[in-house]
């Protein structure tokens, strides 16, 4: 028995380390539309591990007890193999993770050849669950099964929230297309990104038309939808097409895993390789760009304490200077083709969506926001509408060229920017995090946390740029804070007129408007057949899910046209605030994505709808 709870130990901390590293830190699958069926078997996975973890802390399970915990293994190989299979087909596997699962199905093999003398014993006694306790082994089984076990709702909340996402985030946040006199053609390379999204949503606001070179084109579909053209290969762009500016953002992840000599190898080729190949792309094109924008970090710099630098700056013989100056001088190789090109330095780019801040600000949240380090080390910041702004501009000014500092002119230290982001969420920050064990663990990698920059954009400052949030303060209250409240606009609800359940429901709402006022409007999408092409959503998708547009076009739907519903109509709008509660809301969506959607489609398609026999 010792050796299968000592084994159990260790597939909890390597299963732990999977989870986090890879499918948390590295991949961020539950933020991927792409990864839901994944995480649904992590789910499931989780969960049947969270029941072996306690149960072997707290018992033995005799009779047919052991029966059914023989079930829960089977069941978690079968879930295993699907998952490896899921895996191979929707995203490449670093080596370390691809090591680590066949670490991981050696050591449960081990674990089965362990039980199966034990199984067998307690298939031979009377059916009960019969206490027992293991010391401290219990206590720690028991810290890993509950572990496991929030994870696995955190997974099954991340599916829940994916699922919801069958209509594109182009259409359920809208994109405003402007229109120019004299468009630009930009191609952008890591569009997908954080930075990058952003930057191609205010390209098409001004009229831009926008070529995205992406790996994963699902993803691209899902942001921007019909609005850009998305190539795989630059094989697909036509010679004929003409080009104004290139953009390339594209580059792996500089936290993560730790910089290894594979790691740093990968770190390296995701920028220059990639940089190299779009200069030779660029080369066989008889019509070239006026402008290459290629993003860089001021990680060029190096490490200086609290000296101000500038674009006049040099590097310095380390890995981060190293990588950023490799790409610069790969980008700089573009100037051989009569192509202008501008290196972005790029600060900590400050977004309510994606970057740091999100992470930063979650345990702030819950009242733990903590200095790191001795909190001396400064931290240059932007926000993400004064990056793309910057972007912009440098693509008009025919005369800029060369490194830019995409930064605030006010950096800050560790500490007050972290006593800020306290400050504007009302928590307080009183936890310290040491350098040296985040150093010991994390290696050079630990200089980006633990040794900042202080670093001013002299050159976008000298060309009259100007920030709109100058101040830590305010770019944090514009991201973090909530908008003002403002006076609910009309809303447009979208409902499947066959469905009599549906359509009791919305002739009720329609009475409530009537007597009591409120700003809704209501369309039977049977009635009208043109909704689908208006709304650019599937009919099938229509019929199945409440569907509502608010004034600002975006769409909402299933539990989110509820409460948008609700929050219109005076007498249901405590419901609403009720619903919005953050863990009945779940509770809300999982009840109606998984029970009455498909309870009323069944319903509807094979009772109401049922049409009598001829002649009867």
């Amino acid at each position: 028995m010792d050796m299968l709870l000592i084994l159990l130990l260790v597939q909890g901390v390597l299963g732990g380390i999977d989870n986090f590293w890879h499918h948390e830190v590295t991949e961020r699958l539950p933020s991927k539309p792409s990864a839901r069926n994944e995480l649904a078997l992590h789910a499931a996975r989780e969960a049947i591990y969270a029941v072996i973890f306690l149960g072997f802390a707290w018992s033995e399970w005799h009779g047919l007890w052991a029966w059914a915990f023989a079930g829960l293994l089977v069941l978690e190989i079968g879930i295993t193999l699907a998952d490896f299979i899921i895996e191979d087909r929707t995203r490449k596997l670093p080596p370390f993770e691809r090591v680590l699962h066949t670490i991981l199905a050696i050591i449960f093999g081990a674990l089965l050849i362990t039980f199966w003398p034990i199984w067998l014993a307690w298939t031979g006694q009377p059916t009960t669950l019969v206490p027992a306790e293991h010391g401290w082994i219990s206590w720690v089984l028991t810290l890993f099964g509950v572990g496991v076990g929030l994870w696995a709702v955190r997974n099954a909340i991340a599916v829940v929230s994916l699922t919801r996402r069958q209509t594109p985030a182009w259409q359920r946040y809208p994109i405003e297309i402007g229109r120019s006199e004299a468009p630009h053609t930009v191609l952008v390379t890591g569009a997908t990104g954080f930075i990058g999204h952003h930057l191609v949503r205010a390209l098409l606001h001004r009229g831009d038309k926008v070529i995205v070179f992406t790996r994963t084109p699902e993803t691209a579909d899902d942001l921007f939808g019909p609005h850009v053209e998305i190539v795989t290969t630059f094989d697909d762009i036509p010679a004929s097409q003409p080009l104004d500016a290139v953009i390339a953002l594209a580059g792996a992840p500089i936290l993560g895993l730790p910089w290894t000599k594979a790691r740093r190898k990968v770190l390296l080729d995701s920028r220059v390789e990639t940089t190299k190949a779009l200069n030779d792309f660029l080369l066989t094109r008889y019509q070239r760009p006026d402008v290459l924008l290629a993003a860089s970090a001021i990680g060029f710099y190096g490490l200086h304490d609290d000296r101000v630098l500038t674009e006049a700056d040099g590097p310095q013989d380390i890995f981060q200077s190293e990588l950023c100056r490799a790409r610069e001088a790969a980008a700089d190789d573009a100037k051989t083709l009569g192509i202008r090109v501008c290196n972005l330095r790029f600060g900590v780019v400050l977004g309510a969506d994606g970057g740091a801040l999100p992470r930063l600000a979650m345990p702030h949240r819950f009242a733990l926001g903590a200095t790191l380090g001795n909190g001396r080390q400064y931290v240059s910041w932007i926000h993400i509408e004064d990056a793309v702004a910057a972007m912009l501009s440098l693509i008009e000014d025919k005369q800029a060229e060369g490194p830019f500092n995409l930064t605030t002119p006010e950096p800050v230290t560790n500490r007050d920017f972290n006593k800020m982001i306290g400050a504007v969420m009302r928590r307080p920050v009183w936890l310290r995090i040491p350098a040296s064990p985040a150093r010991l663990v994390m290696g050079q990698m630990a200089q980006i946390l633990f040794d900042g920059q202080r670093v001013v954009p002299n050159r976008l400052a000298r060309r009259g740029f100007t920030f709109k949030h100058l101040s830590l303060r305010s770019a944090l209250e514009d991201l973090l804070l909530p908008a003002p409240a403002e006076e609910p606009g009309i809303v447009t609800a979208y409902f499947n007129g066959e469905c009599p359940v549906c359509s009791r429901e919305i002739a009720h709402y329609q009475r409530e408007v009537v007597r009591r006022g409120g700003k809704l409007g209501f369309c039977d999408i049977d009635a009208n057949p043109v909704v689908p092409a208006h709304l650019g959503v599937k009919r099938d998708e229509l019929k199945r899910r409440l569907h509502a547009v608010n004034g600002d076009g975006e769409i909402l739907v299933g539990v989110e046209a509820f409460i948008a519903i609700w929050r219109r109509m005076p007498r249901y709008r405590w419901l609403a605030a009720l619903v919005s509660t953050p863990g009945i809301k779940t509770i809300a969506r999982v009840t109606y994505d998984y029970l009455l959607v498909p309870l009323l489609w069944t319903l509807n398609k094979y009772v109401f709808n049922r049409q009598p026999q001829a002649g009867r």
